[in-house]
């Protein structure tokens, strides 16, 4: 009896794995004759070295190449994977859809892999012992910009110099520690020429009831009104009806402390569009 199960136990175990591997080689001759259709195809790149790109159906485990114009044909099935590869140009992999098995047509751009430059190797021959001669025979490689343009890994890691196009920096005016605006250092024509015209509240509140207006006759008078024309629009004969406007509209008196000088700016624009606003122009 012992030996009767005995030698049933390997026949048993011996059926089961044939039928398991009559299942697994079932699945993959599916998998292999799936419908397919041939479509044709076209990689550009920004190059003439089209010819022999490989062209990998992963899926399938068939393959072919590009010819002279970067054509190929190769028969692919819905979620197909195809890879594209070359030493000069950067792995790709796509995933064919719908619209590739409709139209029966593919196009793929490559990008070349400036990022990958050939080693340089010096050797103690071949050598003229002139520097020029020997610099000139060099092979030096001059990569497309475009690609590092429009995304390159690791762009980071590259330094480049500036040209023409590149912004001045006036290092002697950052060192001075001063706002510079087109030309006019900021802080000093509000604090010179705009803080003057708000008092506080008790010394404008003073001034309003017991001292007329006097016309303005002083150098700083005179330019604080060509400057609150020339920037805010402020009519001339305006001005003082303004400076009333601005501090019965929410002036904070602290934008005169120093350091506050481009919020007070800020401040005083807004007020300006708001008072040409309600204020009737003259025709």
């Amino acid at each position: 009896m012992k030996t009767f199960l005995y030698n049933i136990k390997p026949t048993l175990m011996q059926k089961y794995l044939f039928v398991i591997f009559m299942l697994v080689s079932v699945f993959q001759m599916s998998a292999q004759n799936l419908k397919r259709v041939e479509v044709k195809g076209k990689v550009v790149v920004d190059s003439d070295d089209v010819i022999g790109i490989t062209v990998f159906n992963s899926s399938s485990n068939r393959g072919t190449t590009t010819d002279e114009n970067g054509e190929f044909t190769i028969a692919v099935a819905l979620n197909d994977r195809v890879e594209f590869g070359a030493l000069q140009f950067k792995d790709f992999e796509i995933v064919i859809d719908e619209y590739v098995i409709a139209s029966k047509k593919l196009t793929v751009f490559l990008v070349e892999e400036v990022n990958k430059l050939d080693e340089v190797v010096i050797l103690p021959y071949d050598l003229t012992g002139n520097l020029t001669l020997d610099v000139e025979s060099v092979r030096t490689f001059n990569p497309n910009m475009d690609p590092i343009y429009f995304g390159i890994d690791n762009v980071h890691e590259y330094e480049f110099s500036d040209d023409i196009r590149s912004q001045s920096d006036n290092i002697a005016m950052h060192s001075q520690s001063q706002t510079m605006q087109n030309g006019l250092n900021v802080i000093n024509v509000v604090g010179f020429l705009l803080k003057p015209l708000f008092k506080s509240k008790g010394e404008r509140a003073s001034t309003r009831s017991n001292v007329p207006d006097i016309p303005t006759s002083t150098f700083k008078d005179h330019y604080t009104e060509e400057f609150l024309y020339q920037n805010f629009k402020i009519p001339k004969d305006k001005i003082n009806e303004f400076i009333i406007y601005v501090e019965d509209h929410g002036l904070d008196y602290s934008l005169l402390d120093k350091g506050n000088e481009l919020e007070f700016l800020e401040f005083i624009s807004q007020k300006s569009k708001q008072f040409l606003n309600e204020t009737p122009q003259k025709d």
